[in-house]
């Protein structure tokens, strides 16, 4: 590497070649970390809701957005503070993850149920009737800040809330918020990427509204499975309440 970590603790870069090198590798850790499970899963909930290819990648663009947006202001005031984020501050973030993972997946098997086709009575004139009716396309909202606000909650937790501890070590504050805003970019075009692959089954089965509940059901499902992971292994095994 073109970077040395000293007997202090900082990063020693003494050349442009090396900084750039050091961004570079904030690029890749920030593609790498769109591809997370939670991030992934999180962001398939949202993108259910939507039949447009186009419009899933916005979310996933707006999820980076709102993720890069808590690590900049956090970093921020860690990196100009010199502090270290408790563990007990990080772990809790992450448990609101998996909270909001099964808010999402909950929120998303709900609105499935409206999709059905049920019997309505009205009466025109004092002349009761019934007719088919389905609340399918009801749910078809625009859910940008959704994904804005659900990035904005996961730019605490995990691996983000790690790389602001090792930002505190890096020598200047000006080289710690380039490194998060490059890794922050990394975040949006790697999430783009995903949700618009994520997008896609959704896209597919549009036509046929079973598969499609089915695909939508699914994604719910496994959003609130693996919020209940993190939520036990944050809060039992990873010692958040013990």
């Amino acid at each position: 590497m073109a970077f040395y970590f000293l007997k202090t603790g900082e990063i020693e870069m003494t050349e442009p070649s090396q900084l750039i090198t050091l961004l570079g590798l904030g690029l890749l850790l920030g593609l790498k970390h769109a591809l997370d499970a939670d991030h992934v899963v999180a962001v398939s909930t949202i993108v259910s809701r939507t039949r447009s290819v186009k419009r899933s990648s916005l979310y996933g663009a707006l999820w980076g957005a709102g993720h890069t947006l808590t690590l900049f202001l956090v970093g921020l005031v860690l990196l100009t503070f010199k502090l270290a984020m408790p563990d007990k501050i990080a772990l809790s973030f992450e448990f609101v993850v998996g909270i909001v993972l099964v808010l999402l997946g909950v929120d998303v098997l709900r609105k499935t149920k409206g999709k059905k086709i049920h019997l309505h009575r009205h009466e025109h004139d004092r002349i009761a009737h019934v007719h088919f009716h389905s609340h399918r396309g009801s749910s078809h909202h625009n859910h940008g800040h959704r994904s804005f606000v659900v990035g904005m909650i996961h730019g605490l937790a995990g691996s983000a809330a790690l790389t602001l501890l090792v930002l505190t070590t890096v020598k200047s504050v000006l080289q710690g918020l380039l490194y998060i805003l490059v890794f922050g970019i990394g975040s949006i075009l790697g999430m783009l990427a995903v949700s618009a692959v994520i997008g896609l089954p959704f896209v597919l089965t549009a036509r046929f509204d079973k598969l499609h509940t089915l695909v939508e059901r699914a994604a719910g499902t496994i959003s609130i499975v693996l919020g209940i992971i993190i939520m036990y292994e944050i809060g039992y095994v990873g010692g958040l309440f013990f």
